[in-house]
């Protein structure tokens, strides 16, 4: 009980920690306080947090009492909020008066007010209110009866709350992901099954054990958050790192500075984020000892063989194996990875299956496609932390997961393809696949080969609709410092492209640009993209953390659009 739980840093720089025993003691009084609100078993709670200690303690205190947490990244615009506390049926929200992001004050509270107004006939009966800045707290306006303060709702002391007995097939929580219709989905995980998957990668890919030091850069708002932040690490006893801020701010050490204080052992984050370290330079990775690193992880998207390089020299300093790992909100759970100490590992591949889990590259017919043909993931096995259904909406569970091929046969929406060795490399999802000329090719490949040219740091590869072709790729690439955006290394990232994929794969357009539209977890909306090379409205950009970078990224495009 006296081992550390959480460690928690504040963007400003302020400082928690949480021993397990504190930990088991918050959520009981967390979850003491639902249940006098009259709380349930199946009841919906909807979490509206950023990352703060009480976001893992709400999220248990659901699962504790048997109501399911709905976790909305705090990011997301209140239109968003309301679409998932209306579709969800959410009795309470729990949110904050506002945090701190890039040194600016986000004002959580009037977002969520924003939200429950958009909310038709709102279910919302009770609104939880962490105070996480330091003011005044009539400045944050509470509705009367439902607006409480949550340490003024908390009791002082609750030795025990009994935890509420679950069938291994009643609703732990619902994360809702994007869909094709525009209409988020609510992706249903129960107890037993989710959290056997989670605990057993936990426990072989990411090596956890008790008293290791852990810090996983994603946000719980999404589902890494979820199994690798909250509940395999803390089933496992691990010292969870917790940081509210973004990983830049006030400087480009901040990640390096925080592995340094805390001892680090596993470090676990986004292949967009390395790919942002690397265009910042080595120096400020090198001024700090990360001697304590033992295992690195990637996860999100696929990662770019330089990229890995880096993350391996650089940061894991040529000694820490890297497990890259592939999965989804859908799976829970880690499926495809390297087991460390065992994987020989290929840079940019995802390697095998985890064990006892199948997964196959199909064609269209169901059939399995040759060795370096790309194609569709598959699984085609059950796995524990399998999604089970789409909440409410069962008919869109079956027609977009198992109606590709057949009801037994997952479609993962990603494509991928497997080498002469068994190994498996994922190319992105199939809408980032491009024809062109009736040629299919990975926007991922082509992203590749761009950052492998030493004067680029970062590039996204869209597809643009042609009247010859169907469709051509188009590159926006962010360079080196000091890097000069000319005409000849226009030529040269083109002639890197036919080289290494083909003359098919080279770029109608090269746009350079000194940002991208990136959400605020760090992840480059590759949709506003295509909306800009497709000619479309941009829509909501409220998820942006840098919303005016997608205008302008707009005008490069009009003034450089290809005939």
């Amino acid at each position: 009980g006296e081992d550390t739980a959480i460690l928690w840093e504040g963007e400003p720089g302020d400082t928690r920690e949480l021993s397990y025993r504190e930990l088991h003691e918050e959520v009981c009084r967390f979850s003491q306080a639902l249940l006098d609100l009259g709380v349930e078993k199946g009841d919906r709670v909807t979490l509206y947090l950023p990352m703060v200690p009480e976001l893992p303690v709400a999220m248990l205190a659901c699962a504790r009492i048997g109501a399911i947490h709905n976790v909305v990244f705090a990011g997301f615009s209140p239109q968003a909020l309301a679409h998932r506390m209306e579709d969800a049926g959410s009795r309470v929200l729990v949110t904050c008066d506002g945090y701190h992001r890039r040194g600016r004050i986000i004002q959580q509270k009037q977002r969520a007010d924003e939200g429950i107004q958009l909310v038709q006939a709102t279910t919302v009966e009770h609104v939880l209110v962490v105070p996480r800045l330091d003011r005044p707290r009539e400045e944050t306006p509470l509705a009367p009866e439902r607006d409480h303060w949550l340490d003024q709702l908390l009791p002082e002391a609750v030795p025990d709350v009994p935890p509420e007995p679950m069938d291994a097939e009643d609703v732990l929580f619902m994360m809702y992901t994007s869909g094709t219709t525009g209409k988020p989905k609510g992706i249903v995980h129960t107890t037993a099954g989710y959290l056997t998957g989670v605990l057993a990668t936990a426990t072989w890919v990411l090596d956890l054990k008790p008293g290791d030091t852990y810090w996983c850069m994603a946000d719980i708002g999404w589902i890494t958050g979820h199994s690798y932040i909250v509940y395999g690490p803390l089933m496992l006893g691990a010292q969870v790192v917790l940081y509210e801020g973004a990983p830049d701010h006030p400087s480009h050490e901040r990640p390096w500075e925080i592995i340094e204080r805390y001892g680090v052992d596993i470090f676990y984050t986004a292949p967009t984020a390395i790919r942002a370290f690397m265009s910042q330079g080595r120096e400020h990775a090198q001024a700090h000892d990360l001697s304590s690193l033992r295992l690195l992880g990637t996860v999100g998207e696929p990662i770019n063989p330089e990229a890995w390089m880096w993350y391996h020299e650089t940061i894991g300093q040529g000694r820490c194996p890297i497990v890259d790992t592939w999965w989804q909100t859908e799976t829970g759970m880690m499926m495809l990875t390297p087991l460390p100490g065992i994987s020989e590992t290929v840079p940019g591949s995802a390697v095998r299956p985890f064990p006892g889990i199948q997964a196959q590259v199909l064609d269209q017919e169901g059939e399995p496609v040759p060795p370096g043909t790309g194609g569709r993931l598959a699984l085609t096995r059950p796995w524990p932390a399998m999604l089970r259904t789409i909440w409410q909406d069962e008919e869109r569970y079956v027609s977009t997961y198992w109606s590709t091929w057949d009801e037994a046969t997952y479609d993962a929406g990603d494509a991928a393809r497997i080498d002469p060795d068994g190994y498996f490399w994922i190319q992105g999802r199939l809408d980032d696949v491009l024809n062109v000329a009736g040629h299919r090719l990975g926007t991922m490949e082509i992203e590749s080969a761009i950052v492998g040219h030493p004067q680029t740091a970062e590039a996204a590869v869209v597809g643009a609709p042609h009247d010859i072709k169907g469709q051509i790729p188009v590159a926006f690439v962010i360079l080196e410092q000091g890097a000069e955006p000319t005409e000849e290394l226009r030529q040269a990232l083109m002639e890197r492209v036919s080289k290494e994929i083909s003359p098919i794969a080279v770029p109608g357009a090269v746009l350079f640009t000194e940002e991208l539209p990136k959400t605020r977890s760090g992840k480059i909306m590759r949709r506003l993209l295509k909306d800009i090379v497709a000619g479309r409205e941009l829509g909501d950009t409220t998820t942006l953390g840098n919303p005016e970078v997608a205008t302008a990224v707009q005008e490069a495009w009009r003034a450089a659009k290809p005939a």
